[in-house]
This record gives C-alpha cells, structure tokens and sequence, in this order.
C-alpha cells in the first residue's frame, strides 16, 4: 500500500511539472526570461538568447528551440535547434535532428535528415532530401538531392557506377542523389 501512495504522490508531482503553453516569451538568457525555458511558446519570442520548445515567430540575437519545434525563426549571429520545421535565417543555422524547410544564412548545418532548401556558403546535412546551393555542399548521404556550387561532396555516391541515379562523391558545380 505504501509503494502505490509513493507512486501516485510521483505521478501527481511529475504531471505538474509538464510545460505549459504561452503565446509570448521575452528572454535576456534562457534563465532570464518572462516564462521558464521548459514552457512551450506558441506565438512570438522576442531574446537576447532565447531557449524554449516553440511554434513561433523567433526574433533575437541567438534563438535556441529544444525538442520538435516549427516556425520561423530569424537570429542575428545563431539558431539553434534539436528539431525543427520551418525557415531559419541567421549567419550560422545548427539543428542536431532533423530539419524541414529551409535554413538561409552563411552557415546551414543539419544533423540528420534534411529535408528542403539549404542556401548558404557552407551547407552541410547528414541525409540530404532536397536541394543545397552554395559554395561547398556537404551531405553525408543522399535520398533525392541535388547540391550546386563550388565544391559539392555526397561521400555515399560511388564514382559514377549509379549514374544516371548518383554522380560521384565529389563534384564541382553540381552533384546529385536519386
């Protein structure tokens, strides 16, 4: 009996501490901001360094979303995200998972798949679905893709064994993966 009042007083304290959805969130640091980092912000962010999970308009100098978040996020030097769905401009783009739409900046990089527009000077995807132009184009492996640009490096083609499928690992002007 003692066990199930232990477990129900854990459920109750855990399910308490779910996030909560705001429409707005105004941050200096992710620990200095009108709603904790663990709300979920739906509508706009206004930071100096914004952190939260989000389906929003993201304007600020760094915006950082955690978990699977969607919008448009413009950032000054960075955004940053785990997942992401939408459009992200800024200098520099990074998301660690997956990625939908499409990064605009000097650097895009995408740790897994993917999958849209990636237009930058560096652009770089774990499995490019989708098309990547700048001046050097990096995926690491290729479902449907095409890379245009200076230098443009799909490490999984095979030196024209799979065309007209694949091209080569490497290529100048334009490489692809079908």
């Amino acid at each position: 009996m003692k066990k199930l009042w232990i477990s129900l007083a854990t459920l109750l304290i855990a399910g308490g501490a779910m996030a909560v959805t705001r429409p707005f969130n105004a941050s200096i640091t992710p620990n200095v901001a009108v709603y904790d980092r663990t709300d979920r912000i739906e509508g706009l962010t206004l930071s100096i360094w914004g952190e939260n999970e989000q389906t929003s308009l993201a304007l600020g100098i760094v915006n950082g979303t955690t978990g699977n978040s969607a919008g448009l996020s413009w950032g000054y030097i960075l955004n940053y995200a785990e997942n992401y769905k939408g459009i992200q401009w800024a200098p520099i783009n990074y998301v660690t998972g997956d990625f939908l739409g499409w990064q605009g900046a000097l650097v895009n990089y995408t740790g897994g798949s993917m999958k849209g527009l990636q237009t930058g000077v560096v652009n770089c995807a774990g499995l490019l679905t989708g098309l990547q132009l700048g001046l050097v184009n990096y995926a690491q492996d290729g479902q449907t893709g095409v890379q245009i640009g200076l230098v443009n490096l799909i490490p999984s083609n095979q030196w024209f064994s799979g065309l007209p499928d694949e091209l080569a690992p490497g290529m100048i002007f334009v490489n692809w993966c079908f």
